[in-house]
């Protein structure tokens, strides 16, 4: 039998995801991080992208966060906590398309500061999330 660690996936809203995993591959601020069980317990952020997990009975479960969060290991459990979080089956790439065209022509528009930021911020995540999109359909079978 394979061995696994306890994983948590929290959002503000609820708790996305709680039980034994073999896995969990993660998006990091300086890049995607593996984490098997006995890692070395650590705390890093993590940026707007997938969360891969290979469950205990060997099947791929995967998550999207949408803002950033943090991750957490410990000898026997690893922890995520996100502002959102969605599955990635849940993912909307209509939605994502139609907010990325959006911030880009605000961008272009280059009215007030304020709504440039904010555009950038916007841009940033629709970008995130065709990313994830596109990772997942390379890996799905075909």
């Amino acid at each position: 039998m394979a061995m696994t660690m306890h994983l948590d996936i929290v959002s503000s809203e609820a708790s996305i995801f709680s039980g034994l995993v073999q896995m969990v591959v993660a998006t990091g601020k300086l890049g995607e991080l593996g984490v098997f069980p006995g890692h070395t317990p650590l705390i890093t952020s993590l940026k707007p992208g997938l969360v891969r997990t290979l469950l205990q009975d060997g099947e791929e479960e995967v998550f999207y966060i949408q803002h950033g969060g943090i991750l957490e290991v410990q000898p026997n459990i690893v922890t995520i906590l996100a502002d959102s979080v969605l599955r990635a089956a849940d993912l909307d790439e209509a939605a994502a398309l139609a907010a990325k065209e959006r911030a880009e022509k605000t961008l272009s528009d280059k009215k007030a500061e304020i709504e440039y930021g904010s555009a950038l911020g916007e841009l940033a995540e629709a970008a995130a999330q065709l990313r994830a999109i596109q990772q997942l359909r390379k890996k799905a079978p075909r």
